[in-house]
């Protein structure tokens, strides 16, 4: 059984491997993908993957030799919890963020190796090009024409609860060991999502435990659990994950780093959805049951059908954010709902 794990998470089926011998063949198979996939070996060749199979301290040791003279985020936890950064009992953070340098930080590692229960220390989201000198030009996945966002995790035993993001996502495991556990995006309601506006890391969370899932409390997520699927990385493996998965990580090993590509195939001028949630919960949710009617009929009208029908009467020219939209038309949206939201 997968240690850590509850028995009903741990022989859940695993994710399907898949090879990429280059780079041709790894953009084939991200090409369209919405399903998840394991590719074994990808980055093994990583000098900074030889570094952490060497020891901790070497793959600390590398990346010292390559930080920029900048701060640091770190997120730091209690001992006694696990490594689960998480909320507390009043739906506070369980833990406390903190800047500092790496050498200062990476220290605390060094004090704690040996420890029988140590603090979680956990660097996440750490974008690479801003913190690091040629730590990407070293370690990368060639990906084609996509301009991914590349980003480093770095911890001690740690629990993130299962979250989602909107690009796509491939994780590669650097140093340690690391664990998925994967559920399609239609699975949310069945996660027991937390706050969306009181997050550990910017994402809604599932509220389940996953080393001891209450069934009383949560009941549906027997459904969630009926297609989700397990990944377990060692040095040098990577797992892609597509936009909106739900997945849950952990760091298995004493020491673990994780470097991802995020990247999405929609231009960057479209803005995030999530904003549109937001919003939406603002204006609509709390309306009486019909006008939620009709604005849902509205919704589906212009947004979710993809709008053909509401323009196609419109002479072309004329049709403006009805259009297809470019950087320009969507700059003036933007600027006409920013005024919107200022009065």
């Amino acid at each position: 059984m997968a240690e850590g794990l509850a028995p009903e998470l741990a022989c859940l089926p695993a994710v399907r491997e898949v090879v990429a011998p280059d780079a041709a063949a790894l953009d084939r198979l991200l090409v369209g993908a919405r399903e998840p996939f394991v590719v074994r070996g990808l980055v093994a060749d990583w000098p900074l993957v030889r570094a952490g199979l060497a020891s901790a301290r070497e793959a600390r040791r590398y990346l010292l030799e390559r930080a920029r003279q900048v701060p640091f985020a770190v997120s730091i936890g209690s001992p006694g919890q696990a490594g689960r950064l998480f909320y507390d009992d009043g739906m506070a953070m369980n833990f406390h963020v903190a800047r500092g340098k790496l050498a200062d930080i990476f220290a605390g590692f060094d004090d704690n190796e040996a420890a029988a229960d140590p603090p979680t220390i956990y660097l996440g989201s750490i974008d690479v090009p801003t913190h690091f000198d040629g730590v990407d030009a070293e370690n990368r996945v060639e990906l084609g024409q996509r301009r991914p966002v590349v980003s480093l995790w770095i911890g001690t035993r740690t629990r993130i609860a299962a979250h989602n993001d909107f690009p796509d996502n491939l994780a590669c495991c650097v140093a340690g060991r690391r664990r998925f556990v994967l559920f399609p995006p239609e699975q949310f309601a069945n996660l027991y999502l937390g706050p969306i506006d009181n997050t550990p890391a910017g994402r809604a969370v599932s509220l389940v435990d996953f080393s001891a899932p209450d069934p009383a409390a949560h009941p549906r997520f027997a459904e969630a659990l009926a297609v989700g699927q397990l990944a377990e990385l060692e040095p040098g493996d990577a797992l892609f994950i597509p936009s909106m998965w739900w997945h849950h990580v952990e760091g298995l090993a004493p020491f673990n780093i994780l470097m991802n590509y995020w990247w999405r195939d929609t231009p960057a001028f479209l803005g995030q959805p999530q904003d549109a949630l937001n919003h939406a919960i603002l204006t609509i949710r709390d309306l009486p049951e019909a006008d939620r009617a009709i604005w849902r009929a509205l919704f589906d009208h212009y947004a979710f059908s993809g709008g053909a029908d509401a323009a196609a009467h419109i002479p072309e020219g004329g049709r403006g954010v009805l259009d297809r939209l470019d950087a320009e038309s969507a700059g003036r949206l933007r600027s006409f709902l920013l005024r919107s939201l200022s009065r």
